[in-house]
């Protein structure tokens, strides 16, 4: 396994497009738990507002680990329902609380006024936490917000689709987001439209979608060097033969995995299934 690879997916099967009932979803990432597959990182992301219903589909043997994800409604007092939900994973010997994500737009305020807010909430657990800017053009306000020191791991999240078009960034867009994680020193985590390794149109929905092999090379190119015109190259990259090579060419993984922590994806089998595809050199099915 490509070490750039490893642990990168989470399971966002609760998520749209897929969109599984809890049980189902429960049920496949118990599946996914006993086959090990190397590629993905185990943790079942879960909205608070579904903690309960997940909950419900659990047995006695079980441990998940999970990424918390507030949501809701800025009158709904989004910082307390993400502490309270915090509060139940840590009393339910079941689950384990491996990371949180927010959105900034949840708060109703500034990027400023939502970090502390989230921080506050999550201060009873040490778990690493990442803020989704409103916009990814708005990811220097958050950047600029987040603390630098201290043993919790804050990070930024990066939007890459959705059920609606302006969901998804474009290139220049997701290149300067990149560059300024990588400039300032600071993890990202990304979510939406990434289930295939290589940028693509999609004929069903309409949309075209970044690629999650894209977005590593794209983040080693930032780390390299920050030059989003660069960053950008790679993003825009649709033939999977000179992905998959320039992947290869990689020298280390680990530098490039410590910014981009993972993604998630409502599937846990296309992202294997692609890299399978892309980066195995005796495939006849790749172009260059």
């Amino acid at each position: 396994m490509n070490a750039l690879l490893e642990r990168l997916v989470d399971d966002a099967g609760l998520f749209p497009p897929t969109a599984l009932p809890p049980a189902d979803a429960v049920r496949r990432h118990r599946a996914d738990l006993a086959a090990g597959h190397p590629m993905h990182s185990h943790r079942l992301l879960v909205p608070v507002s579904r903690l309960a219903a997940v909950r419900a589909e659990l047995r006695p043997g079980d441990r998940i680990s999970v990424g918390l994800i507030a949501d809701g409604a800025p009158a709904d007092d989004p910082a307390a329902r993400l502490r309270d939900a915090a509060a139940v994973i840590a009393d339910d010997p079941r689950l384990t609380l491996a990371l949180a994500e927010a959105p900034v737009r949840l708060f109703g305020t500034g990027a400023a006024d939502a970090v502390r807010a989230v921080l506050d909430a999550l201060r009873a657990t040490d778990v690493p936490v990442f803020l989704e800017p409103a916009t990814p053009a708005g990811a220097d306000d958050l950047l600029a917000a987040l603390p630098r020191t201290g043993a919790r791991v804050t990070g930024a999240k990066l939007r890459c689709g959705g059920v609606r078009a302006d969901l998804f960034p474009d290139p220049g867009t997701t290149a300067r987001f990149l560059t300024a994680c990588a400039r300032a020193g600071v993890p990202f985590k990304a979510t939406a439209g990434l289930h295939r390794a290589v940028r693509h149109h999609d004929p069903a929905t309409g949309f075209t979608h970044h690629g999650y092999l894209n977005l590593l090379l794209a983040t080693a190119t930032a780390l390299d060097r920050p030059d989003p015109d660069a960053v950008r190259a790679d993003l825009e990259t649709t033939q999977p033969g000179a992905l998959a090579d320039r992947i290869g060419a990689l020298p280390d993984g680990r530098a490039v995995r410590a910014l981009f922590v993972s993604y998630g994806s409502c599937s846990t089998a296309t992202p294997v299934t692609e890299a399978a595809t892309v980066l195995d050199p005796a495939r006849k099915d790749r172009t260059r």
